[in-house]
């Protein structure tokens, strides 16, 4: 039997409305696991906010891997080496910087276990921090801090500003970043032709598997490259309705064990 990919986005997939992963969804994630199949966890959290799910899971035992920051880095969980990674140019921070502080949005990256912010965290910076476990800091000299290689910036805004926000920064920005919403209210600012689906198709290369043998799901506008791409695209029946329009299958939400009904018929 050739080998299976299972790819999971993390929040409102694999875990449900508390943010946890429930036992059945855990029961049979390890089982197909232990049935010699690959489980990736792919989402635009930084890699410290993934590492709760890939402790329960058990990804370093059974060969798992994580690819984070939709995409700019992928870890194997067993050596914890880091098997492909891009950076978004710092040449546009000043440009986003002073876009974000003009339309009023949050703008944050990513140092070790820190949230850097830079400017006082609107509800939605705080919400990023809460769902990843990680703590905020404040850097008002944002542009001279960051001085370090980054995988991503995440601008946020109010869910009814942030579709036209983003479409402005897509104009602006577009021909050297890949920009588009995760969340309603979370605007991804990615290195060029970064997406789950492109770091997805170089994992798969690098592991031996082929494309019509994985299997993606999602619930979120930033899951869409990945679920076109997959042998069998899912969206979750919780899922933003341009998600489900590109499925091949539409399951069970994150509250009812979704994941459960695609492992038994497709794993």
């Amino acid at each position: 039997m050739e080998t299976k990919a299972l790819v999971l986005d993390i929040d409102g997939t694999l875990t449900n409305s508390k943010k946890e992963i429930t036992p059945a969804t855990k029961e049979a994630i390890l089982e197909t696991m232990k049935k010699g199949q690959k489980v990736v966890l792919a989402s635009g959290r930084p890699t410290p906010g993934m590492r709760r799910y890939e402790k329960e899971l058990e990804l370093a035992t059974y060969g798992g891997y994580l690819l984070s920051f939709n995409g700019a880095r992928i870890v194997e969980c067993k050596s914890g080496e880091v098997i492909y990674q891009r950076l978004l140019p710092l040449t546009l921070l000043p440009g986003l910087y002073h876009f974000a502080k003009e339309n009023g949005c949050g703008l944050i990256t990513y140092l070790g276990n820190d949230v850097i912010s830079a400017f006082e965290p609107d509800e939605y910076v705080k919400i990023e921090a809460r769902i990843n476990g990680l703590p905020i800091r404040v850097e008002e000299k944002f542009l001279e801090f960051v001085d370090f290689d980054i995988n991503k910036c995440l601008m946020t805004a109010p869910p009814e500003v942030a579709p036209e926000l983003e479409k402005k920064l897509q104009e602006k920005y577009g021909d050297v970043a890949s920009i588009y919403r995760s969340e309603p209210f979370f605007i991804e600012i990615m290195p060029q032709n970064v997406d789950k689906a492109a770091s997805l198709d170089k994992m798969l290369t690098t592991i031996g598997v082929k494309r019509e043998n994985t299997v993606c799901c999602g619930d979120g506008f930033n899951d869409i490259s990945m679920i076109r791409y997959a042998g069998v695209g899912v969206a979750m029946g919780n899922a933003q309705a341009p998600v489900k329009e590109v499925a091949d299958y539409i399951t069970a939400t994150n509250d009812e064990d979704g994941l459960v009904q695609v492992i038994e018929k497709f794993m």
